[in-house]
């Protein structure tokens, strides 16, 4: 599987995501955030992951302006938090503002709150005729709640962002969302760095002359999953990116899938009514 850090892959309405990007999750306001997304972008990273509940979204606005990099060029995520599904539009609208845009590339439901992301949905689908968003999609969102939602609306999400790494293969939600033809994204697809030191992760590891991070991110690569390694380290988001020299091999993605443990770093959505 020949994979380069500009690769995409076409979503459900023909427009296209980059397999490979930049989350932004505590990354602090300022400096911190802003350096980060600056050093993504002189990588080559063109895929960028914020939220409004992360803060940082002005941040990430004034560091896509000062890279220079073509405005279309740059993928750009932002999400729905819980507290604004009766006014989604509203929220959009300030996203924007504070990102200093006047569309984003996606806009993700956060969580899939109880009795309320049916309503957001259909606003959402509004939102994306009106340009204000480009594709529209679901985050945290198990098999049953992708149902749910699927069976009362019109536009099917374009991406589902959820934890997954090799200790939460999530088989059958990823099994879902490719008959359905909705992206699976990871985030903490590196476990949070809990995971860096399992025995088997190390020797496939030491095996490529990569470190677990790189293997861990590189697993969802080959799984065709989109994946948003989060680092505000310009060390850190170099190293992330230096895994398209390699391939893992059958025998070793088949090692990897079998780690699959249920292991969480983040909430669990499967009781999530």
């Amino acid at each position: 599987m020949k994979l380069s850090i500009t690769c995409t892959r076409e979503l459900n309405n023909g427009n296209t995501i980059p397999l490979f990007g930049l989350g932004v999750y505590q990354a602090r306001q300022g400096s911190e955030c802003e350096q980060a997304v600056l050093s993504a972008l002189e990588a080559g990273y063109r895929h960028i992951d914020t939220a409004a509940i992360y803060r940082n979204e002005e941040s990430v606005g004034a560091a896509i302006k000062k890279s220079k990099v073509p405005r279309d060029e740059i993928f750009l995520t932002t999400k729905l938090w819980n507290s604004d599904h009766d006014d989604p539009e509203g929220a959009l609208k300030a996203s924007l503002k504070r990102l200093g845009l006047s569309y984003v590339d996606l806009y993700l439901i956060h969580w899939p709150v109880e009795k309320k992301r049916l309503h957001a949905w259909h606003i959402l689908e509004k939102l994306y005729k009106k340009g204000l968003a480009k594709n529209i999609g679901v985050s945290n969102f198990t098999v049953r709640h992708l149902k749910d939602l699927m069976a009362k609306s019109n536009v099917v999400p374009a991406v589902n962002q959820v934890e997954f790494s090799p200790f939460l293969n999530q088989t059958d939600l990823l099994a879902f969302c490719e008959k359905e033809k909705i992206a699976l994204e990871a985030y903490s697809p590196l476990t949070k760095g809990e995971k860096f030191k399992d025995k088997t992760l190390m020797t496939i590891a030491k095996k490529y002359g990569k470190t677990p991070a790189q293997i861990l991110i590189r697993w969802c690569l080959q799984h065709d999953v989109i994946v948003i390694p989060k680092s505000v380290r310009k060390e850190r988001i170099l190293e992330n990116a230096d895994i398209f020299d390699f391939e893992i091999s059958a025998p070793g993605m088949k090692t990897l899938d079998n780690l699959n443990e249920e292991y969480r770093t983040s909430w669990d959505p499967t009781d999530i009514p």
